[in-house]
C-alpha cells in the first residue's frame, strides 16, 4: 500500500517537474524573441521606379501635359492648319520622326501673369539627348492657328495650350519635355538664368 501511493507521488511529482520544465522552455523562447532586434527595414527608394509627372507648379503657374503625337517622318503641305498655305508649301520631310507636343499653362494666382513669362523647351530622352523645337518660322504652318506659348496668363482661367514640333531620333524613349517659367513671374526673367524649370513625362501616341 504504502509502495504505491510513494509511486503515484512520485508519478506526480515527475508530472509536475515536466510542466514546469516545459513552461521554463516556453517563457525562455518568449524572453529571446522579445530580446531579438528587428529586422532591418527594406531599403526605399533606391529600386522603385520613380512615378509619371504629368502635371506640375512652378510659382504662380501649373503646367500640365496635354498630347503628343507621333507624326512620322513627313508633314505634309496638304495637313497644314490654313488650306491657303498649302498651295506654297512643300512636304517636310525628317530621317526619324516629328513629335508634335502640347502642354497647358494656367495662372493659379490672383493677378495677371504679363505674356512672355513662361515657355516649353527641349525634347529630352532617357539618354540625356536633347531635342529642340524646330525653328517656328518653318514649321509655323502646321501649328495651331491661336497657339499660346508665352501668353497672358489671366487668374483661374482654363489651360492656355501651348504646341511644339521637335525632330527626334526614333531610337528615343522615355521622353520628357522641359517647362520654364520666369521668377516672379516677370518677362525679363525668362532670359536670364532667374527661370525656374521642371520636366513633364510624355505619353507618345
Amino acid at each position: 500500500m504504502n509502495i504505491n501511493l510513494q509511486r503515484g507521488q512520485a508519478s506526480r511529482t515527475l508530472l509536475i517537474l515536466a510542466i514546469v520544465v516545459l513552461v521554463a522552455v516556453i517563457l525562455v523562447y518568449l524572453v529571446m524573441r522579445i530580446a531579438e532586434k528587428p529586422p532591418a527595414p527594406l531599403p526605399t527608394g533606391e529600386n522603385e521606379i520613380p512615378k509619371p509627372v504629368y502635371e506640375v507648379a512652378l510659382g504662380e503657374m501649373k503646367f500640365n501635359f496635354q498630347s503628343a503625337i507621333n507624326k512620322g517622318n513627313i508633314l505634309r503641305a496638304s495637313a497644314t492648319k490654313n488650306r491657303q498655305y498649302s498651295y506654297y508649301t512643300n512636304d517636310l520631310t525628317t530621317g526619324e520622326k516629328f513629335i508634335e507636343v502640347t502642354v497647358g499653362a494656367q495662372n493659379m494666382g490672383t493677378e495677371n501673369i504679363e505674356r512672355g513669362a513662361w515657355d516649353i523647351e527641349n525634347i529630352i530622352d532617357s539618354e540625356g539627348r536633347n531635342y529642340t523645337p524646330y525653328d517656328q518660322n518653318q514649321i509655323n504652318q502646321w501649328l495651331p492657328e491661336n497657339n499660346g506659348c508665352g501668353a497672358l496668363l489671366r487668374p483661374a482661367f482654363s489651360p492656355i495650350p501651348c504646341t511644339k514640333i521637335y525632330e527626334v531620333s526614333s531610337q528615343s524613349t522615355g521622353l520628357k519635355i522641359r517647362v520654364k517659367a520666369a521668377k516672379d513671374s516677370l518677362p525679363n526673367n525668362l532670359s536670364s538664368d532667374k527661370v525656374e524649370t521642371a520636366l513633364l513625362d510624355l505619353i507618345v501616341k
